[in-house]
This record gives C-alpha cells, sequence and structure tokens, in this order.
C-alpha cells in the first residue's frame, strides 16, 4: 500500500480502481470486500486534498455540497446494489469502469479547453439544483456500485454541466468525493463487505505513500504526468480482468 500511494500521490488519479485490483488479484480479498475498503478509504484520502483546495479558493462549496448530498444518497443505495452483483460480473463491471475512466480523464487532460469554451457562467438556482443533482446521482451510483471514486466524471459534470472553471472543478471534486465515500463506506459496512483492519492498513500506507509519490509529480516533465494518469486506470482495469 506505501509503493501503491506513492504511485497514486505521483499522479494524482486512478486511486481506488489500482487499490481494488491489487486488493483482488495480488492478495486475494473477495471484490466487493475490495469495493468498500477502498471507497471507505478515500474518505481519509480526500480530507487534505479537500482542505487544501479551500484554502486556496478552488472549491464552490454551494455546488459541491449540493452534488455531493445527492450523490452519498445514490452511493449508499449503490453499494447494495453492488451486493447483488455475482463476483465474476463485478469484476468485469468495475474493470469495464475503469476504462472508461481513462476515456474521460482523455477528454479531460487533452480536450478541456474545447470542453470550457462554451461554458455558461450563471443559471437559475432551481435550474442550477437540477443539474447538480443530476450529477450527483450519476457519479454516486458509479462510486457506489463499483467503489471507485469516479472523480473524472466528477469533473467534467463539474466542468460540463455546472459550469465550474477547471480549478474549481479540480478542488470541488474533492469536497464531492467526502459525502460520496462516507455514504458508500456505510452501505457496504451493514452489508458486512467493510474490514476494518484490511481498512487500516490500506489508509495507513496510500496516505504516507501518497505524501511521498506528490513530491516527484512536479519534476516530471507533462506529456510523462498525463500518460500515466490515463495509464494507471487501463492498468489498474487489466489487472481486475486477471482474476
Amino acid at each position: 500500500m506505501f509503493g501503491l500511494g506513492g504511485l497514486l500521490g505521483f499522479v494524482g488519479a486512478g486511486g481506488s480502481g489500482f487499490i481494488i485490483a491489487i486488493l483482488t488479484v495480488l492478495f486475494g480479498v473477495p471484490i466487493h470486500t475490495a469495493l468498500g475498503t477502498s471507497l471507505a478509504a478515500m474518505v481519509f484520502t480526500t480530507l487534505s486534498g479537500a482542505y487544501s483546495h479551500f484554502r486556496q479558493g478552488n472549491i464552490s462549496v454551494k455546488t459541491g455540497l449540493i452534488v455531493g448530498c445527492f450523490g452519498a444518497v445514490a452511493s449508499y443505495f449503490g453499494s447494495k446494489l453492488a451486493s447483488l452483483i455475482p463476483v465474476h460480473s463485478m469484476h468485469w463491471l468495475t474493470a469495464g469502469m475503469l476504462f472508461l475512466s481513462a476515456v474521460i480523464l482523455l477528454v479531460r487532460l487533452f480536450m478541456v479547453q474545447k470542453i470550457t469554451g462554451n461554458i455558461k457562467k450563471t443559471v437559475p438556482d432551481h435550474l442550477h439544483i437540477r443539474k447538480a443533482a443530476f450529477v450527483g446521482i450519476i457519479t454516486g451510483l458509479l462510486s457506489g456500485t463499483f467503489g471507485i471514486g469516479a472523480a473524472p466524471f466528477i469533473q467534467i459534470g463539474l466542468l460540463v454541466i455546472m459550469g465550474l472553471t477547471l480549478k474549481q472543478s479540480v478542488g470541488t471534486t474533492m469536497l464531492v468525493i467526502l459525502p460520496i465515500a462516507l455514504a458508500g463506506g456505510v452501505g457496504y459496512y451493514f452489508e458486512g463487505l467493510l474490514d476494518f483492519g484490511l481498512l487500516l492498513e490500506v489508509v495507513a500506507g496510500t496516505m504516507i505513500g501518497s505524501y511521498a509519490g506528490a513530491k516527484f509529480t512536479g519534476l516530471a516533465p507533462q506529456p510523462v504526468l498525463k500518460s500515466a494518469m490515463v495509464l494507471t486506470p487501463i492498468v489498474a482495469g487489466a489487472i481486475l480482468l486477471i482474476k
């Protein structure tokens, strides 16, 4: 987990998917338990990031809270849905979601200028809430069902649908993930699919490792960093298909 945390701190993406893949394939953890553990771990691993972005003014608090609250409800029900999916099917579905995450990351990294060019800055409050509910429900359901952070999906939703700036979308995503991960983790707990001992090991290793790995992010050339961000969920999905 320390080594994995170092990688995740370096690329800053694909964390939960890689944790799921390593736990299931390398350590033989049942995939549903890996999903719950990974999702719950995100509560702790995103806390520092959310606080840092808040201090820098990169979070749209109102939007983040609305999206996060709707996302939390959807994530909880997603965890219930996950318990009904057979183990073999869950491996394929989670791997597919990770590959789709890579596609969304490609859009986010290489086509963001085209996306943000058509953003409308202000919308009526009732429409704002409806859009936020839509983004929250979709991303929360994905997170709860497949145990992933869904950060690329949340960022694209905040950029394209909610009209946030690029910096705001990155920071607000950290805020949105917190209630989604918490509610999803609670759902997996009530399904008996959350291992607290394993959670402690994952959180301790990844938090320390990610702190160290983040030190190297600024040293890497941009093409290398972007490629690593996209390849991380792809490799995680490929590992899952080995099982």
